[in-house]
């Protein structure tokens, strides 16, 4: 990978294990900066890798979120068995913000993730990959400072 910034403000990605894989009642909490110019965050929950180096194909993906500040789109979708699903983005409301602080919680329930940010609930999504214990990798990359992952 190039050490070269793709734009003036680039970050690398943070990227994180989550020890035995996710289960109903855990809760992941992002803490960060948007960017005061942002595109796009998204935040990827997913299985480990498969193969090595060049050949490295990303594992299923459990949870997708794209955030897309010039559509004020929050955009969830997973990727079974290599083939992404049907997108959802119905939103009751946008809480991010250029240049803003927030507080995003991802809570793994039985039959749903459900994501809140700052305390208030903004939606959730319905598992796909049912298999719960196998999404042991977080991702989380775009125009954001993260202060907190825990």
């Amino acid at each position: 990978m190039a050490d070269t910034p793709t734009t003036p403000c680039a970050e690398e990605d943070y990227v994180g294990q989550i020890k035995g894989g996710l289960r109903p009642a855990m809760r992941i909490v992002l803490m960060g900066i948007i960017h005061k110019r942002p595109k796009s965050l998204m935040v990827t929950l997913s299985c480990s890798p498969r193969g090595e180096g060049d050949d490295e194909q990303e594992g299923d993906v459990g949870l997708q979120l794209t955030i897309k500040f010039t559509e004020k789109a929050v955009i969830r979708n997973s990727k079974v068995n290599g083939k992404w699903g049907t997108p959802e983005s119905i939103l009751s409301f946008f809480p991010f913000a250029a240049g803003e602080s927030f507080k995003m919680e991802i809570v793994c329930e039985h039959q749903q993730f459900r994501i809140l940010v700052d305390g208030q609930p903004l939606c959730g999504y319905m598992h796909r990959v049912t298999q719960l214990s196998s999404l042991t990798s977080l991702r989380v990359g775009g125009d954001v400072h993260l202060t907190k992952v825990a």
